[in-house]
């Protein structure tokens, strides 16, 4: 099985023509958190001199420091390094969903071609980190899963159209998830499908570290010196955020960013870490990952759709067997905010889900 990563490459034009060196954002990432070089190359995968001299090439190149070293406080980044780490997260958090789902297309075209069948899991879903993480560990059980991401409503919508085999989406606890669980059940008809139990995850308020701003809840989104960044419509935590903005009586005229859309709950976290927005709504995560300070506002549940038909072939059965694992399992144990309380257990209907959520 032939599977593929594709990246972006930037080249730095000044006189000269340079290929940027993406190792240099995993250092000043870690430079950021830990204000020691030493500590920062290795948590990068580095050597101490492998690091240094990274630095100073580009230095050298910019003609501008990225790092300044203060004798009993440590080493920082300086506006410069800071922007430079600015514009990798993003690149990272806007372009890695859809180069991801290039690249899974690519392969799955690919091994088709060379072996004459299909043996790839297609799947639309809402963006998650444990997601990812359930890719990965098919991938090494020698399961190939080519994950779309997809809003919840798209990719339900996408699974009804028989475009993938699997769907991902997300409903919260509560009286709102009762509502969705409705429009949910719209899209899919409950003798036709069938979920599974995936994970338990916590959605909140991103804010920048220590919470500069004192953000305590959803009603100091409208206060004028509160700058937020959205997500896209169309995804459930678009749908969530305006579900929770409304039940309080909010409006979302007097949010300033609320039509600022990002696809990613990392790209909203990107852009809160590098100061161009001051709180961002999406999982807790995706706060842990930028290291920001997270501000609790629910509990949901993530399931799996996939049609009834469907339920005990080999691809679905192992899919299962693989989240029911203890590998997968340590694997979600390091993502803030998630659980694995019922990964795996089939669920007939989403009306089932209405007298629960």
């Amino acid at each position: 099985m032939i599977r593929i990563d594709i990246r972006p490459v930037w080249r730095f034009r000044a006189g000269t023509e340079r290929e940027f060196d993406f190792q240099l954002i995993a250092i000043l990432d870690q430079l950021e958190a830990t204000a020691k070089l030493t500590e920062a190359a290795k948590k990068a995968g580095v050597s101490y001199r492998h690091a240094w001299n990274l630095i100073t090439e580009w230095e050298r190149f910019f003609g501008a420091p990225l790092v300044e070293k203060t004798q009993g406080v440590g080493t920082h980044l300086t506006p410069l390094g800071k922007r430079l780490l600015l514009a990798g997260r993003r690149a990272e958090a806007r372009l890695a969903p859809e180069l991801g789902n290039l690249a899974a297309e690519f392969a799955r075209t690919l091994n088709e071609s060379l072996s004459g069948v299909s043996s790839t899991l297609l799947m639309h879903a809402s963006h998650d980190f444990a997601l990812a993480e359930l890719r990965e560990a098919c991938a090494i059980a020698g399961q190939a899963i080519d994950l779309q991401s997809k809003g919840s409503f798209d990719a339900l919508g996408a699974l009804r159209r028989r475009e993938c085999e699997v769907a991902g989406f997300h409903l919260p606890a509560g009286p709102f998830g009762k509502l969705m669980a409705l429009r949910y059940a719209e899209i899919l008809p409950s003798a036709e499908y069938r979920l599974i139990s995936f994970v338990h995850r916590r959605q909140g308020l991103m804010v920048r570290a220590g919470n500069p701003r004192n953000v305590e809840g959803m009603a100091d989104l409208c206060r004028r010196d509160i700058r937020m960044v959205n997500r896209q419509r169309g995804s459930g935590t678009r749908a969530l955020l305006e579900f929770m903005v409304s039940s309080q009586g909010l409006d979302r005229d007097r949010i300033n960013g609320y039509d600022d859309e990002e696809t990613t709950h990392a790209a909203v976290a990107a852009l809160v870490a590098g100061g161009q927005a001051d709180v961002g709504f999406g999982v807790e995560a995706a706060a842990a990952h930028y290291r920001l300070a997270f501000v609790p506002a629910c509990t949901e549940r993530y399931f799996l759709a996939c049609r009834a038909e469907d339920i005990e072939a080999p691809a679905i059965t192992s899919l299962i067997a693989t989240m029911r694992s203890d590998s997968f399992r340590h694997r979600v144990e390091q993502l803030a905010g998630y659980s694995l309380l019922d990964a795996g257990n089939v669920v007939d209907s989403l009306e089932t889900l209405q007298d629960t959520a």
